[in-house]
């Protein structure tokens, strides 16, 4: 039944580190779309050969992470639909937890796994919970709950997942968290660490522009202007501070944060990428 009813979905960006181990953790019966953020036909080709339950999709460049999943989701002729990060992996009866999950509550739109938030201590009464948001790096979603419609592809990065799960709520949809379903997560490690700055400048320009971007969309321009103005000063002076102390590192970190900040409130696309050649 799980190969009838479940695909799974994993987004990448340079993650032949990880994506193997992930996938090895998947039962082979379920059939797994790859969307790699390139145009990388060796990824491609090694990942098909390997697996022949698993087709790479190639964007062609570094389109995010919500084009990335909007792409791979709208492949998918399951039911239903597990998106995984390239650094989780499954233990034995994850999939079939998320399934005895979805039996007993059929009108679910999302589930997540127990480690999903940090709420574990709401646990002790009760093995299953229904959340307002979800961590992105593992959920499953009910397609037909959403008619083709999921990430905002606005966001490049960061954010994605909240918004989603506040789309789900305004439309009085309902999430839920399982206890017994597990998925592990190496955190922020789907990408070869090998430009740790550029890394670093990437998440920090993102961090900025979905937070500013997620006010204004939910609040209006003037409040999330409001929200997000300490920040702006904080970047500045961080910014001149480092630059009088010659420390370049921390002085271009902030400037990508601020960078981010003002693209967004400009009204300018999420179009920073890192420099990893």
């Amino acid at each position: 039944m799980e190969s009838n009813e479940l695909s799974v979905v994993i987004v990448t960006f340079r993650s032949e580190n990880k994506i193997f181990t992930c996938i090895n953790s998947i039962p082979s019966h379920i059939n797994i779309f790859v969307v790699e953020n390139s145009n990388d036909e060796k990824f491609k080709e090694t990942l098909e050969k390997k697996y022949k339950n698993v087709k790479c999709i190639l964007v062609g460049d570094n389109s995010g992470y919500s084009v990335a999943n909007n792409i791979g989701l709208k492949n998918v002729e399951t039911k239903f639909a597990l998106i995984l990060n390239p650094d989780t992996t499954l233990e034995n009866d994850t999939i079939k937890n998320f399934f005895d999950t979805e039996k007993r509550y059929k009108d679910f739109w999302l589930i997540g796994p127990g480690n999903n938030q940090y709420i574990k201590n709401e646990f002790r009464e009760n093995e299953i919970l229904e959340v307002d948001d979800l961590k992105g790096f593992a959920i499953f979603i009910n397609l037909s709950k959403f008619n083709n419609n999921f990430f905002d592809e606005n966001f490049f990065l960061y954010f994605e997942e909240i918004d989603l799960c506040k789309k789900v709520k305004k439309n009085n949809g309902k999430i839920y968290l399982n206890k017994k379903i597990i998925v592990n997560h190496d955190e922020a490690s789907s990408v070869e660490n090998t430009k740790k700055l550029e890394l670093e400048k990437n998440r920090n320009w993102h961090w900025m522009w979905s937070s500013f971007y997620y006010h204004k969309k939910y609040k209006g321009f003037i409040l999330a202007l409001l929200i997000i103005t300490p920040k702006i000063f904080s970047s500045i002076i961080k910014i001149i501070i480092y630059l009088l102390i010659l420390n370049k590192d921390k002085r271009d970190i902030y400037f990508s944060r601020l960078s981010g900040l003002l693209n967004s409130i400009l009204g300018k696309k999420s179009w920073y990428r890192p420099s990893l050649d």
